[in-house]
């Protein structure tokens, strides 16, 4: 990949002008590099050869795997271990006011973009197909990205989570006919990208630390649907409120059953842990679909993967494949252990309807067997917000464990703890430590008689838990 071929001249003179004390320098620098977007940003811009280095809190696999890359990563905010000849400084929205390099580069007029700023310049001049919603997007992009690339057609994408049959959220082509962006709506990132194809999955109530009311963040999506180019596509979930304001040269629907949509799944069954179905699209149907994903609100993000590939003409048969061959994204319902009698599930959800979900979905595949959902809540805002549909939704599992919530960029608000859940739900449940929970899970490995159904879900640092439960419950498995 060339760094002529990916970035015109006129971009070129857009990401890199004004640079303060490196004016025409190209070293790239990252603030939060270990961010699932930011390091995708980190990768293509080190796979183009420019020097790209920068500074996150805290060493994860993904920082070690930059390094491991050529990158340079450091975890200690300090100005003099950062690259002082930077020509761009890209940052996250979730980095500190009171950072001291975030500071350091703003004082002294470096060129500081935000990362939405930078996917937006170097996507703007390309076919682009963007993924938008308050959950599901994850997945569906890294359907379409395995789709455009496994059938030849190519792309470049820019992924919130990693690919497992790539095992990168950063996708290269040399001949990348497109790009697949997943668009976030937090920060209202996703208004600096230019559409060819849009995709909008789900438009639940979030974020309302940004947004303020669920009708100010719909207002969002609606002109994030008024960003696609003339002639261009929409493809949005069914039943969404505020459908008709939605612009776009075409629109179409698509839903799991709803047959009233453009684009439906018809015969699914479930057959050794997978699912077989049909899919209409418009007046075109594709039989024979074999899917090895769990959950069929996963069904219902590939169709939208499917009617992409029906849109860009690609070859029916190649769509069969990638369907099939498509193996998930890391941490949405990733199954990391199953035996006979112990099987252990874990999903990023961490919103009450990506719980449903994710507990109908493997309950679904695994019928009759007791489940034990183990949840970490994200943001004290949004506990504060949905404490009840999270109870709600914790609640059909048989058994629940609460850690505490993760706070990212928040700071504690009064009276709002895991407890604000625990206290509304039905069923057996309970506060834990993680250090709690793996002497619980230790102890409960000896008492497994019947078939158990484990779940790990939240975005915080639950990922931390997953290798320790998982020897666990090899152990009497």
């Amino acid at each position: 990949m060339s760094t002529e071929n990916n970035i015109s001249t006129k971009t070129s003179g857009q990401l890199f002008a004004g640079s303060g004390d490196a004016p025409g320098n190209r070293n790239v620098y990252f603030l939060g590099i270990g961010g699932i977007g930011m390091s995708a940003l980190a990768r293509y811009f080190n796979e183009l050869g420019y020097k790209v280095s920068g500074y996150d809190k805290t060493v994860t696999p993904l920082t070690l795997q930059l390094k491991r890359e050529g990158i340079s990563v450091h975890y200690t905010d300090d100005i003099t271990l950062a690259d002082s000849q930077a020509g761009l400084v890209v940052y996250t929205p979730a980095v500190p006011k009171d950072h001291a390099e975030f500071n350091f580069f703003k004082k002294n007029n470096y060129n500081l973009k935000k990362r939405s700023e930078v996917l937006g310049l170097i996507t703007k001049d390309g076919r682009n197909i963007c993924v938008a919603g308050t959950h599901g997007k994850t997945t569906t992009s890294a359907m379409i990205a395995h789709l455009l690339t496994n059938s030849g057609y190519g792309c470049n994408a820019f992924l919130g989570g990693i690919a497992t049959n790539y095992d990168s959220n950063f996708l290269s082509s040399k001949d990348a006919a497109a790009c697949v962006v997943e668009a976030d709506e937090y920060d209202r990132s996703f208004l600096q990208l230019s559409p060819d194809v849009a995709v909008i999955t789900a438009m639940d109530a979030d974020h309302l630390d940004i947004y303020g009311t669920e009708k100010n963040m719909q207002d969002a999506f609606i002109q994030f649907s008024e960003k696609i180019k003339p002639g261009g596509l929409l493809l949005v979930k069914k039943g969404l409120q505020r459908n008709k304001e939605f612009k776009a040269g075409k629109k179409l629907s698509y839903h799991l059953s709803d047959s009233t949509a453009d684009i439906y799944v018809e015969n699914i069954q479930v057959q050794e842990g997978k699912y077989l179905f049909d899919v209409q699209v418009e007046d075109k149907k594709l039989a024979g679909l074999e899917f090895n994903m769990g959950g069929q609100h996963n069904i219902e993000n590939m169709l939208a993967a499917i009617a992409v590939g029906i849109h860009l003409q690609i070859n029916e048969d190649a769509i069969r494949k990638a369907v099939s061959s498509f193996k998930g994204v890391k941490r949405r319902f990733e199954t990391l252990l199953k035996t006979n009698n112990v099987v252990l599930i874990d999903d990023y959800a961490h919103h009450p309807e990506e719980l449903r979900a994710l507990i109908n979905g493997a309950k679904e595949l695994y019928p009759g067997w007791h489940s034990t959902i183990v949840f970490q809540p994200h943001l004290y805002s949004r506990t504060q917000d949905h404490a009840s549909g999270f109870a709600e939704v914790l609640s059909t599992a048989d058994e629940s464990f609460l850690l505490p919530i993760y706070p990212a960029r928040e700071e504690p608000i009064a009276g709002v703890s895991s407890e604000l859940i625990s206290r509304e739900m039905t069923n057996k449940n309970r506060l834990v430590t993680k250090e709690e929970l793996l002497e619980l899970i230790k102890n409960k490995t000896s008492e497994i008689k019947e078939k158990q159904l484990f779940i790990m879900a939240g975005a915080g640092d639950i990922d931390i838990l997953l290798l320790p439960v998982k020897q666990l419950l090899e152990v009497n498995s």
